[in-house]
């Protein structure tokens, strides 16, 4: 039977609640047949009578080239989770990404992280990981194309893969699901959502004064005053965001068009107090939560993630990031129109440690950055910073009102959580 799904924000949008297995509001067939053809989202739900837990689910949003199938056993637990994709060819579905789980038994709840399980992870370039868990086993996927990619059904010929999973040899009977009442409210917030990539958050907090913010381990830390760092100058135009141990065969990872210029550099710092067990006394202390470029000292009221030449958003799945890819937990902002140079320089002095080199210095004023290098010849230079770990960074640009781009920032270790302002009177006390 049809039920439909989506949408926080809009109530038209009807979701699929995973949690309780049920959509949050009915549609007619042709209901949900119109919404296919106009790419908006909505749900099917296969049932079978006698059977309380739905068969599978298919989630559809064309105009974000998406569709989720799962499937449920028995008890209620999801068993299988496809993700394929609309790319460039109208009539085919991509296999994107996939979760089996193998439950061991009938006790065994949802989704824990014990069951074992296998993650294909596909790349339209061929690329692709298959990875068994909880084992941590990794290998090339080694899928042909036809296991890559299906014809695109219509809305009236979707096969169900539940078929194959529990062995119908013939099309079983479906009944409705059960709604939950609408009592005119919003939908719950377990309901489904097309996949969206990694969100910033609230960035700009990070360089308010005042502001409060938990990592999660410390309680309370305090936004103290941005540090200023320094300046970089990036004549050709072409800032570069980039890891510095990492593959540049096709120059830095992300590059953001700003106007030839110098720019400001500074780091946002947060304070706290944490016991020391050494010291067996209360300290306070001061760490950094991310770097910021400046372009601009106007204020950023909106943030998004910048994309290297080869992220194609269509392919995100739930928080994915982009960025720059380091194994020596060390990025830099510089011009990308002398990067090749300025990233020799880099190498030469840090890690080949050539004695007075011109144009290397390593930075020793207690900040997150480095390093600075400079190309006499374009007067291009390179700020390395420290981030506090290998992997992909974000990369994220601050906007104005009026949509332009205002900062550039990398988040040192994740963002913080920001927590409630204190009334001024509890401030004060």
């Amino acid at each position: 039977m049809l039920r439909n799904a989506q949408g926080r924000r809009n109530r038209e949008q009807q979701p699929w609640d995973p949690e309780s297995r049920a959509a949050w509001r009915k549609l007619s067939v042709g209901q949900a047949r119109e919404r296919d053809a106009a790419g908006l989202p909505y749900v099917v739900v296969y049932r079978m009578a006698g059977r309380d837990a739905p068969l599978e689910v298919r989630l559809v949003s064309w105009r974000d080239h998406h569709v989720g199938l799962w499937v449920y056993d028995h008890q209620g637990r999801r068993t299988h989770d496809l993700d394929l994709r609309l790319l460039d060819d109208p009539a085919r579905l991509f296999h994107r990404y996939s979760v089996t789980w193998n439950y061991p038994d009938p006790q065994t709840a949802e989704f824990d992280p014990q069951c074992p399980r296998v993650i294909l992870d596909l790349f339209p370039d061929g690329r692709g990981r298959r990875q068994e868990e909880p084992r941590g086993y990794s290998t090339s996927a080694g899928l042909g194309e036809d296991q890559r990619r299906m014809d695109r059904p219509t809305f009236d010929e979707w096969p169900l893969l539940s078929a194959r999973v529990h062995g119908f040899t013939e099309p079983p009977v479906f009944e409705a699901g059960e709604v939950p009442k609408d009592d005119g409210g919003d939908p719950p917030a377990s309901c489904w959502r097309p996949p969206r990539p990694a969100r910033p958050g609230r960035i700009g907090e990070l360089f308010r004064p005042g502001v409060r913010v938990t990592d999660g381990y410390h309680p309370e830390q305090t936004v103290v005053e941005p540090r200023r760092v320094g300046a970089v100058r990036v004549p050709s135009g072409l800032l570069a965001v980039s890891g510095l141990f990492t593959d540049h065969e096709n120059g830095p990872h992300v590059t953001v068009a700003v106007p030839p210029g110098e720019y400001v550099l500074d780091e946002a710092l947060v304070r706290f107090i944490y016991h020391c067990e050494w010291r067996d006394a209360e300290v306070t202390t001061t760490e950094p939560t991310a770097v910021r470029l400046l372009v601009s000292d106007t204020p950023a009221v909106t943030w998004e993630m910048a994309l290297g030449p080869d992220d194609d958003p269509r392919l995100f799945i739930e928080q994915q990031t982009a960025g720059f890819d380091t194994d020596g937990a060390t990025g830099c902002f510089a011009d990308a129109g002398s990067f090749e140079s300025l990233l020799s320089l880099f190498e030469r002095g840090l890690i080949d440690g050539e004695p007075d080199l011109d144009g290397y210095e390593d930075l020793a004023d207690g900040s997150m950055f480095l390093h600075h290098t400079w190309e006499t010849a374009t007067g291009g230079e390179l700020m390395a910073f420290a981030t506090t770990g290998d992997g992909t960074s974000p990369v994220w640009l601050g906007r104005s009102e009026a949509g332009e781009l205002v900062s550039v920032v990398v988040l040192i270790e994740g963002m913080p959580e920001i927590l409630p302002e204190q009334d001024r009177a509890a401030a004060d006390a």
